[in-house]
C-alpha cells in the first residue's frame, strides 16, 4: 500500500470537470484507489463518491493506493491534482 499527502490548488477544487478526469485515470489502473478528506474517504474511481467529500481548494488530501500498479497510479494521480490550474 502506498499513500500521498497534497494540498489541492485548483480554484474550482476537484469538482465535476477535474474530478471527471480524475476518476477517468483512476480507472486505468488495477489498484484499488481512495481519496481521503479529513474523516471521509471515497473510491476514487467513483465520481458520485469523490463529489459527495467535497474537495475545495486549500483542501489536504490523501491518495492510497493499494494493488500492483499501486506506486504509478499514485505518482500519476498526485501530479494530475497538482497540475490543474481551472
Amino acid at each position: 500500500m502506498e499513500s500521498k499527502e497534497l494540498t489541492v490548488t485548483n480554484p474550482t477544487g476537484l469538482h465535476t470537470r477535474p474530478g471527471t478526469e480524475f476518476v477517468k485515470r483512476a480507472k486505468n489502473f488495477v489498484s484499488d484507489i481512495t481519496i481521503k478528506k479529513g474523516e471521509k474517504t471515497a473510491n476514487a474511481k467513483s465520481i458520485i463518491k469523490l463529489l459527495q467529500i467535497g474537495i475545495s481548494q486549500g483542501d489536504t488530501i490523501t491518495l492510497t493506493a493499494c494493488g500492483d500498479d499501486e506506486s504509478v497510479a499514485i505518482a500519476e494521480l498526485a501530479a494530475y491534482v497538482q497540475s490543474l490550474s481551472e
